[in-house]
């Protein structure tokens, strides 16, 4: 009994959370975009920082689109990087989250407001990638989102290496690691970031690092959105040559829910973690 009543508010709470972030998204249209600048094209409707809109513009640029995406840690399937393309743009795909509970919540959600969205309990690891490219739509899908505080950077390679080619991608990074280090942290199957150090700052992939892996992939990096969360890169394949080339995104950008919580810039945020095993990209 106590299952159904939560569930009941859940559902109540989720409706209402879907019609504000669809409200927000109707002036999404709204706003000035230079083509050349990402920090004109953020904006959030399910997003935390601004990545729906940045999203939309990479989107909007895409050569051919199959309207599909894979997110890993898609968390209760609203506040995430896919959910507008689910609820408003009616997207496919796989929302792939390791909490359970908050996996069951996006299933009972999504069905009855999505299109061929699957929603997959699942906590990933390199062993797993298999099983998301057999399930996936696309082996290039248009976008892919990765946030799963830990293992990131493994789990890019292993979905590359798997055959999947997104054609954007949107990855969190650590700012903590600063703008120049090309690091990350050791693969672990169990990684808990929460458990991994006090802090919670040991975790992931700095934007350097990101920066190498991806170009040694063959794509392009477009920006860091100005909270300083999420770094976006692309397959120039699938985009006319013309606008990457002039995109002049923000390289590096301080986090800035870690800045208000330490009340510290990223120097001494790393300093609490220098002596942390870390692996050199």
């Amino acid at each position: 009994m106590i299952g159904k009543i939560r569930r009941y508010f859940e559902a109540l709470e989720d409706g209402q959370r879907i019609a504000v972030g669809l409200a927000k998204g109707a002036r999404m249209p709204a706003r000035r975009i230079d083509p050349r600048a990402p920090a004109t094209w953020e904006f959030s409707a399910f997003s935390q920082n601004g990545e729906d809109g940045v999203l939309d513009v990479l989107r909007s640029r895409l050569l051919d689109a199959n309207r599909s995406f894979i997110e890993i840690g898609a968390a209760d399937g609203i506040e995430n990087n896919t959910a507008w393309l689910a609820i408003a743009e009616k997207y496919g795909g796989l929302m792939v989250e390791g909490d359970a509970r908050k996996s069951a919540r996006a299933r009972r959600l999504l069905p009855g407001c999505s299109l061929g969205v699957e929603c997959l309990p699942l906590f990933v690891t390199r062993a797993s990638v298999a099983a998301l490219k057999d399930r996936a739509l696309y082996a290039d899908p248009d976008v892919c989102s990765l946030d799963i505080d830990g293992n990131d950077y493994y789990i890019a390679a292993a979905l590359l290496d798997a055959g999947l080619r997104p054609k954007i991608f949107v990855v969190e990074y650590n700012a903590a690691f600063g703008p120049e280090r090309r690091v990350t942290i050791g693969y672990d199957d169990a990684f808990d970031f929460a458990a991994a150090h006090p802090t919670q700052l040991y975790y992931g992939v700095s934007i350097a690092g990101w920066r190498a892996f991806f170009a040694q992939r063959g794509y392009r990096f477009v920006s860091v959105e100005r909270n300083g969360v999420n770094a976006f890169f692309a397959d120039p394949a699938c985009f006319d040559a013309g606008f990457l080339e002039g995109v002049q995104g923000l390289g590096f950008a301080e986090n800035r829910f870690q800045l208000h919580k330490f009340r510290q810039p990223w120097p001494q945020q790393f300093e609490r973690i220098a002596r942390m095993p870390l692996v050199d990209i």
